[in-house]
């Protein structure tokens, strides 16, 4: 049996050295890497006959007046994906004249649209709302659906900080992934984000409905020896399902079209820490408040210690 309980500072410490990073990255200013459906802009999907390179097309937008433009290749059928500023008729026409001329390929045009910033940044505020409501629900649930456990409300808030926890991670690193690589974010990124949500509360009940069986049933009066007991018992059948959700996830992030290249990496990064969460951190943190462990940080916080100290003198 794995000793996963015992060693759960070591997981609180990896979850701090990954978040930490991130929170850092999302305080400082541009914070996160927003793409063009959080701005004003047009999209087009584009062919061209005959084919040209990746690369020639980044280089023709740029000479164009466009070096700001987010392009996607997608291999399967040839076509690009392109977002840019608002541009006018005349605009276009003049953009498919500038290609032409430079890649000596007649570009078409399969689609445009023109947005506004408007619709993707409501959406943006209505997710950060709605993880805010499923938190409270899912807390308010789980502290009812464990109403027969002491302080049923523990579970609850360890649930929603593991939820917590797994959000931050895929934000995090989104955001440091924008300073570096220049990843922006887009509504699909909102979409995987709320999914990495739910999927992470699932795993986390699942090992909580072992603990409360196995106190139920009696199994040791210890209840660190009871959550760690019941952690290794659903491990293999957690690790399985999360194994076959990345294996599928892992495949389209290879050889899935552009367009829903970082929407997945958002999912694989989501499932890989949700699972980590749910068995490393959400159970470990039922022990540490039901051991009292946290007075231990207070304690340490500047000027706590002292008047602890004090206290202790007056009695």
């Amino acid at each position: 049996m794995i000793n996963i309980i015992g060693k759960r500072y070591w997981f609180f410490l990896i979850s701090a050295l990954i978040i930490i990073p991130g929170l850092i990255s999302l305080i400082l200013p541009p914070h996160l890497n927003l793409g063009n459906d959080f701005h004003s802009g047009t999209t087009m999907t584009l062919t061209f006959t005959p084919a040209v390179t990746e690369s020639a097309v980044r280089t023709a937008m740029t000479t164009a007046g466009y070096a700001d433009a987010e392009i996607q290749y997608s291999k399967n059928d040839q076509q690009y994906f392109v977002s840019i500023r608002v541009i006018s008729p005349d605009e276009e026409t003049k953009l498919k004249t500038d290609l032409q001329t430079a890649l000596s390929s007649t570009p078409n045009i399969v689609s445009l649209d023109s947005m506004s910033a408007g619709p993707a940044s409501e959406a943006a505020q209505k997710a950060i709302i709605a993880i805010i409501i499923a938190a409270v629900c899912i807390m308010i649930y789980i502290s009812f659906s464990f109403r027969k456990m002491p302080r049923p409300f523990r579970w609850g808030i360890c649930a929603v900080i593991a939820l917590l926890h797994d959000v931050l991670v895929v934000v995090g690193i989104f955001s440091i992934l924008g300073r570096v690589m220049g990843v922006k974010i887009d509504q699909l990124f909102i979409t995987g984000v709320l999914t990495v949500a739910g999927y992470s509360v699932h795993d986390t009940i699942v090992v909580f409905d072992r603990i409360r069986e196995n106190m139920t049933k009696g199994f040791n009066k210890d209840f660190e020896k009871t959550v760690d007991f019941s952690i290794n018992e659903t491990f293999v059948r957690s690790l399985n399902t999360s194994l076959t959700v990345i294996f599928v996830l892992f495949a389209l992030f290879l050889l899935g079209g552009s367009t829903i290249h970082y929407f997945v990496l958002v999912l694989l990064i989501g499932v890989i820490t949700g699972t980590y969460s749910s068995i490393c951190n959400a159970s470990a943190l039922l022990v540490v408040w039901e051991n009292n462990e946290w007075r231990r940080f207070i304690s340490w916080i500047p000027g706590v210690s002292k008047n602890k100290k004090e206290e202790a003198k007056t009695a």
